[in-house]
């Protein structure tokens, strides 16, 4: 070899060999200091429902000193009902960006090539688990284990006994999907998710992660241990509402076991520890029969609302290494969407060019004369299949809010939004107004493409879909057991938007009743009657259908059903590509009426 060629190869390498090693050391450290992340999120919990926010009758002594050890954002907003609130949340996005404009309906869920905070983290070298409700797609490729989630244990749908969840869950010794498998558990739905959570940090606490424990309560239906009932059935209130506070103060319990075990695995002050509600309350703040009960916090509106109560929620985060902690109120105006930014900031993670719509709020933690560069936030609530522009939508700018492009308040001033600004500073609303319409045309790009179902692909094969999921314009869609057995909701008309993922041979069942009931299609069920600690379960109706019939793109066919079928089973061969799906029975009387559940598979 040339002498000079070595000299310059050995040259090389001893400038080359350090800077490796330093390298190595940086990512080493970096991952040596890097914190544990629990996102806590309740569901149709209210910024009111909690004692140390001035609610009197509740009792939530863990949050209470949650509160009181945290840094609080105090101007923090989601959206107004469920799914879109976590599809911001997980993505950084807006929800209407990301395809979550509903509940139900096809469009609660996340589109395929949305990446969520559970990725991010999965590709900086975490684990990540996700315990109670996802409602962001029970199929492939939207599922939490499609979306990051290396450990997942969940129910369907938007709650427990909904349409998507396994059949016959009432939140006590429920069914659930561990790793999309469903698998039975004992217990109280809230205790099984906070129990296999705490179980999930015991297995991964040498390394880090980030756990999300996503609490289907205090959503109804309202059912709860008695010994949570018993807390409040004393007080002046609805029975309804006795029932939600003892699901927040079951939530609050298995809060305060949550944290006990962090202590005792010496990885609490390692922990960011967040805790939120994923919109306003559904059932802390109503009137019945005229008078007016519960605590909302001085604000308008409720779950589903576009004034502050609507959308305004708790959010603590307490995170004591990185000395965020103290009872610090940070009222600057942040939303569900800075939080992916936010971590990834926090944690030093890599973040890859996702067109975040949140912004990094760290800097507020440590400076309180920080500031955040944006103008606005925007929330809106649709709950349609085709989103309608202004609709039930607040323009947050500061101090300021504009309501549906026609209501200004200045909640600095007026909390309860009651005095109406819009004639005295039309500068104001014009100014908004201009935000929104440059917000609405940047989310708006792809409403003319609902999310899609991938069918036939190795990850979910056969995969299950069911009516909740069905685009319908008639709002009668079934997304609640209770409404399978009442046989009152006729989904007939509606459509799913499906992508075969690989050409072949297919088969393909239809049914009333879903396909682990082992249920006859015309068969009737027994219901059940209301008790303390649980709702009354519809009566099974019994149906006369004669003739099934499914309906892919431009390929149909009709099929008998014979008295003791569970099912009606259709072969074909299908292309790869995205089509649209129907399926439906006729019955006697010659009414068709829209079957519930359909499973596919491809056959290998």
């Amino acid at each position: 070899m040339n002498k000079r060629i070595l000299i310059a190869i050995i040259t090389s390498l001893y400038f080359t060999l350090p800077s490796i090693s330093q390298n190595k050391n940086r990512i080493l450290n970096k991952r040596k200091i890097q914190p544990n992340v629990i996102i806590v999120i309740t569901d149709d919990q209210g910024y009111g429902d909690i004692a140390a926010h001035g609610n009197k009758l509740i009792k939530t002594p863990a949050m209470d000193k949650l509160h009181d050890e945290s840094i609080r954002l105090t101007d923090f907003h989601v959206g107004p009902t469920c799914a879109p609130s976590r599809s911001g949340l997980l993505t950084g996005r807006y929800a209407n960006r990301v395809g979550v404009w509903h509940t139900i309906g096809g469009v609660s869920i996340l589109r395929e090539k949305e990446v969520t905070i559970a990725q991010v983290f999965k590709d900086n070298g975490y684990e990540t688990g996700m315990f109670g409700k996802w409602h962001l797609g029970d199929t492939y490729p939207s599922r939490p284990q499609d979306k990051g989630f290396k450990y997942t244990v969940n129910h369907g749908g938007g709650g427990v006994g909904q349409t998507p969840d396994y059949w016959g869950n009432d939140y006590f010794d429920d069914t659930y999907f561990k790793n999309g498998v469903p698998t039975k558990y004992n217990g109280y739905c809230t205790d099984v998710w906070f129990d296999e959570a705490i179980s999930y940090i015991e297995t991964t606490k040498d390394k880090p992660f980030f756990c999300y424990i996503s609490t289907n309560a205090p959503h109804g239906p309202f059912n709860v241990p008695e010994s949570y009932y018993n807390l409040y059935k004393d007080l002046d209130i609805p029975e309804f509402q006795k029932i939600f506070y003892g699901m927040i103060t079951n939530i609050d319990d298995n809060l305060t076991k949550l944290q006990k075990k962090l202590k005792a695995l010496n990885i609490l002050d390692n922990t960011i520890v967040i805790f939120m509600t994923d919109n306003g309350t559904a059932s802390g703040y109503r009137s019945v029969n005229g008078k007016l009960y519960g605590f909302n916090a001085g604000m308008k509106g409720t779950k589903n609302s576009e004034y502050d109560g609507g959308h305004r929620v708790p959010f603590f985060i307490r995170y004591p290494n990185g000395k965020i902690e103290g009872g610090l109120d940070i009222d600057a105006l942040t939303a569900n969407i800075d939080i992916l930014p936010t971590l990834a900031s926090l944690c030093q993670l890599d973040l890859p060019d996702l067109k975040l719509d949140g912004t990094d709020i760290s800097p507020l933690f440590f400076n309180k004369n920080a500031t955040l560069n944006r103008d606005y936030v925007i929330t809106d609530s649709q709950r349609l299949q085709e989103p309608i522009k202004w609709r039930k939508s607040a323009v947050m700018s500061n101090k300021m809010r504009l309501i549906n492009g026609k209501e200004l308040y200045d909640i600095s001033t007026d909390p309860a939004q009651t005095k109406n600004l819009a004639n005295e500073q039309p500068e104001v609303v014009n100014k908004m107004r201009g935000y929104y319409n440059e917000w609405w045309d940047s989310v708006s790009e792809e409403f003319n493409q609902y999310p899609v179902i991938i069918v036939g692909s190795d990850k979910q094969n056969p995969i299950t879909i069911t009516c909740h999921d069905e685009h319908i314009s008639d709002s009668k869609i079934p997304w609640n057991q209770n409404f399978i057995r009442s046989g009152k909701h006729n989904p007939y008309g509606g459509t799913f938007i499906v992508a075969f993922e690989q050409s072949g041979a297919y088969k393909i069942e239809i049914s009333r009743w879903p396909f682990e009931s082992d249920l006859a299609i015309n068969s009737g069920i027994d219901g059940r009657e209301k008790t303390i600690s649980t709702g009354a379960i519809s009566k099974g109706i019994a149906k006369n259908f004669t003739k099934g019939t499914l309906k892919i793109g431009a390929w149909k066919e009709t099929k008998e059903v014979l008295p003791n079928d569970k099912s009606v089973t259709f072969k074909g061969n299908f292309t790869k590509g995205k089509t649209t799906m129907s399926a439906w029975f006729t019955n006697r009387e010659e009414i068709d009426w829209g079957a519930y559940y359909i499973k596919i598979t491809r056959e290998i």
